[in-house]
């Protein structure tokens, strides 16, 4: 996996079917399944040892999530899923009773309900109101309040793929001394995002989407500063560095490390973490930007067509600064679920959120992907007169 023109024939699905479904979940490489299949088969005999290649694994994977956010490898961490970082985010910054916490009325569950929790410890949780399922800075910074200590956000929504300007409102967050949390899953492997030049206090994501990794993977970021002020609502002794060495395991004196690695959770899953090192050191290697310009320019073949059949009509954002690797479009005149299980038949495997087909493209699609999806369409058009 060397560049983007030789991407797609690491994956074994081009052959049987056309995936524009990143967003839900991301096929793995033939590398990366080898690496787990070689992984098991090593537990499967019972060759294991003291599993030094994962604690490097681990360090390479901060290295390839520096570079991913752009901040240093200390202040990033391995996590599970997204939803790891968002928890430590609502338990670990400080909160008390009659704080405010400002959510999107359009966010994924993932980014709402670690949040309303809080409602049990007196934090009050208030929804900033989109228009169309749009929502853009004003929308957060007309709802803040002198009680507002938290905006969390995802980077790019899920159904219809708006990109949120987290420049701006990292600035207006840190104007009004707000901490800025970010779920960057839909985002984190192909749009550039750069958590210190942006202000963003915590942000989180999972492997197993636009980073192609399996389930059980992800990554965390905390800001050097937030370090300093987070409670860690949880403890591991994986937290401090034995060195691997474990013939020692009763001296406690050791220190939680000051790095982010502090609020890892072991066991590592040892498999998973081989596996997303080697996707995530791939994915960096090519350059988000590389990937974003991939995927922007495939999109703007399906824009193209779209936009020349009435019958479609695109309901995300097409403006530079909102734009993803997430398009989704919907119609009046034919049953969306019926057009869904049309591109089934035909192999083309999308999702149907909110009422709209959504496609979400990668670095192994290319054009002749897209053109099949256009001829589908336009199959199911001409069989609707």
């Amino acid at each position: 996996m060397t560049d983007i023109n030789s991407i797609r024939a690491q994956f074994p699905h081009t052959k049987k079917s056309i995936y524009f479904n990143v967003a839900s979940a991301g096929p793995l490489s033939m590398e990366s399944f080898n690496i787990l299949d070689k992984h098991y088969k090593i537990c499967l005999d019972a060759r294991i040892g003291s599993q030094v290649e994962v604690f490097d694994a681990l360090k390479n994977i901060r290295r390839s999530g520096k570079k991913l956010f752009g901040c240093r490898a200390g202040e990033i961490g391995f996590g599970f899923n997204t939803t790891f970082g968002i928890n430590l985010a609502a338990f670990g910054l400080p909160l008390k009773k009659g704080d405010e916490v400002l959510l999107s009325d359009v966010e994924f569950p993932a980014n709402v309900y670690p949040w309303l929790e809080l409602r049990n410890r007196g934090v009050k949780i208030k929804f900033a109101k989109s228009r169309n399922g749009f929502l853009d800075v004003d929308a957060f910074e007309q709802a803040i309040t002198r009680r507002t200590k938290v905006i969390a956000t995802s980077f790019v929504q899920f159904f219809n793929g708006q990109k949120i300007d987290l420049k701006a409102l990292g600035e207006v967050c840190k104007k009004r001394n707000i901490f800025f949390v970010v779920d960057a899953m839909q985002g984190a492997g192909c749009e550039p995002i750069n958590v210190r030049k942006w202000n963003i206090d915590i942000a989180t994501a999972g492997g197993q989407k636009w980073l192609l990794s399996p389930q059980g993977s992800g990554i965390f970021y905390v800001s050097d500063e937030t370090k300093k002020i987070l409670k860690a609502p949880w403890r591991s002794w994986l937290g401090v560095d034995w060195k691997c060495d474990w013939t020692n395991l009763n001296d406690f004196s050791r220190k939680f490390e000051s790095s982010a690695q502090q609020y890892e959770m072991g066991t590592y899953p040892a498999g998973h973490v081989l596996a997303f090192d080697h996707a995530l050191s791939c994915i960096t290697k090519l350059g988000i930007s590389n990937i974003q310009k991939h995927n922007h320019r495939l999109i703007d073949r399906l824009i193209e067509y779209l936009k020349s059949e009435p019958t479609w009509q695109i309901v995300s954002a097409l403006e530079p600064k909102q734009r993803s690797s997430i398009l989704s479009f919907t119609t009046d005149a034919l049953p969306i679920k019926s057009i869904h299980r049309h591109l089934l038949k035909n192999r083309i495997v999308t999702a149907l959120r909110e009422g709209a087909i959504r496609v979400s493209i990668h670095l192994y699609n290319d054009e002749s992907d897209i053109d099949q999806l256009i001829s589908c369409l336009r199959q199911a058009v001409r069989e609707s007169k």
